[in-house]
């Protein structure tokens, strides 16, 4: 969309000095935001900037303390989703809010007040099969929703959306689970709703994502708009610099000469599903002291359930895990914290942190029966304190008040809060899922930093991530992973994100060569 295009036409949405506030602490203040028709508008900032506040009040989740919300010119205030919905605004969350257990054609019907009573299934399938062409969206109408990839589920919470007549569109974080190919072919899918004059909404931490498919970007800082500008006149490290009011780098991996003995040897491991199948499928992988092992897939394809059979959440039922040469597969998770491993899981909140206590009590958690922290079978609440207090400051951890609920912080002070606590135990192993999943440009570099700095002091990393930047950046060897088998290795060095989606989307190597 050209410059006079967008200065001309009326903002379909308009945002006038809002302000939003929780436990007394803003959200948002004093924000003004413009979406016009046909526009593709990224929202860019820190976890915690009141990106997802402000989306969330434009669509009808929350309700503005002060100041005004327009669409269409006129004044609206939304007492809820479904008010936004029935005044075409909708919104795709990260985490979706499907039935599983319904199929594609059943969720896209599911609350709509415009469908009948009584159902066509065959309507309804042959009215769900033409949306996803039309967009280029091909799903299959009759299939059950945990039966699709996680992509494949992602289309159906747009074609939801579209099924409903949105003509605002606001997505979340849309790329985070989907390949290379997936991401792109999204990509052209927002461009012809656009065309088509529907407006949408960006969210996203990959800089490169934003110059690719946006009009225009605004920028948050703390609550506050810092920053709006064409895209194309935006340049990346501009617009990094408005996010964290300061240059910033993300690190990346240099090559590292010392690499050391196997520390973590999986062979031929068979982990049975949530549904009563094999998940992980005969899989074998090594990983050396002081080296970076990156295992890239489509989620949903055994990742989980190899990360917890290895640390002892999930049971093994064939093949065998050793550590620095002993055999670990049958002892209890914390026997096998106390030889070594750590564990950052994918889900922050309830596997990784326990929401209801302190950022100190949790950063406690591993090591609470050991001094300082216990005298015999008493705990020194001093000592919680204290050492909480130092691991605050050593790791950055910001927001943290006393008292207050570990869960009120924002999704990169949970991470390196998480981090910390793994890492300061002793340990040879870091197992990390998704490490960087939906932070800002300032956490995922503080994220990335603490993983290859545990891999410079001689620490075997196995990193497991649907990002390809990530693996790309931090890993010094590649595995791919699909149907819960290994299908793919190579040195980091000779991986690209085209090869790597294509062997993550099911081609074999010869197939690619």
């Amino acid at each position: 969309m050209s410059e006079g295009t967008q200065s001309q036409a009326p903002p379909v949405v308009e945002l006038r000095d809002m302000d939003k506030s929780f436990y007394g602490v803003f959200a948002n203040a004093d924000v003004n935001f413009s979406l016009a028709a046909g526009e593709v508008h990224a929202l860019l900032g820190e976890n915690g900037a009141g990106k997802s506040t402000l989306c969330s009040v434009i669509a009808g989740l929350y309700r503005p303390d002060s100041g005004e919300m327009l669409i269409d010119g006129e004044p609206t205030v939304f007492k809820s989703p479904k008010d936004a919905l029935a005044a075409g605004v909708g919104m795709v969350y990260q985490h979706f809010r499907l039935v599983s257990n319904l199929t594609v054609a059943e969720n896209l019907a599911l609350g709509n007040p415009e469908v009948a009573m009584r159902l066509s299934q065959k309507e309804l399938e042959a009215e769900a099969h033409e949306i996803g062409e039309r967009y280029d969206f091909p799903v299959d109408p009759s299939a059950r929703i945990w039966q699709l990839s996680v992509g494949q589920q992602q289309r159906v919470e747009i074609l939801k959306l579209l099924y409903r007549n949105a003509r605002i569109l606001i997505l979340d974080e849309p790329t985070a689970v989907l390949t290379p190919q997936e991401g792109e072919a999204l990509f052209r899918t927002m461009r012809v709703m656009a065309d088509e004059g529907r407006s949408l909404i960006f969210i996203s931490h990959k800089l490169h994502e934003v110059k690719q498919v946006s009009d225009r970007v605004t920028v948050l800082r703390e609550g506050r708009v810092v920053g709006e500008a064409d895209t194309a006149d935006a340049e990346p490290r501009d617009l990094a610099r408005m996010m964290v009011g300061k240059d910033l780098e993300l690190p990346t991996r240099s090559p590292n000469e010392s690499i050391g003995d196997p520390a973590l040897v999986v062979k031929d491991l068979v982990v049975v599903g949530d549904r009563g199948l094999d998940a992980v499928n005969g899989l074998s992988i090594t990983v050396n002291a002081g080296e970076v092992v990156g295992i890239a897939g489509v989620s949903g394809n055994g990742q989980r359930e190899l990360a917890q059979g290895i640390v002892g959440l999930m049971k093994v039922t064939a093949g065998s895990v050793h550590l620095e040469g002993a055999d670990v597969t049958k002892m209890s998770v914390l026997r096998k914290i106390r030889l070594g491993i750590a564990y950052v899981p994918q889900s922050r909140l309830g596997m990784g942190l326990a929401p209801g206590l302190t950022t100190e009590d949790n950063l406690a958690l591993k090591q609470f029966r050991e001094p300082p922290y216990s005298k015999g079978p008493l705990l020194s609440g001093r000592a919680f304190d204290s050492r909480g207090e130092e691991l605050i400051e050593e790791f950055d951890i910001r927001g943290v008040r006393p008292g207050l609920p570990i869960r009120l912080l924002s999704g990169g002070n949970l991470q390196k809060a998480l981090i910390a606590r793994e890492v300061v135990q002793d340990h040879c192993v870091l197992i990390a899922r998704s490490p960087t999943r939906g932070l800002d440009v300032g956490a995922t570099a503080s994220v990335r930093d603490q993983i290859l700095a545990e891999r410079d002091r001689g620490i075997a990393v196995l990193l497991i991530s649907e990002d390809l930047d990530e693996l790309l950046a931090l890993s010094d060897r590649l595995l791919v992973i699909y149907e819960g088998e290994i299908v793919g290795e190579m040195p980091a060095s000779e991986a690209t994100a085209e090869r790597l989606g294509l062997l993550m989307s099911g081609q074999s190597e010869e197939q690619i060569a």
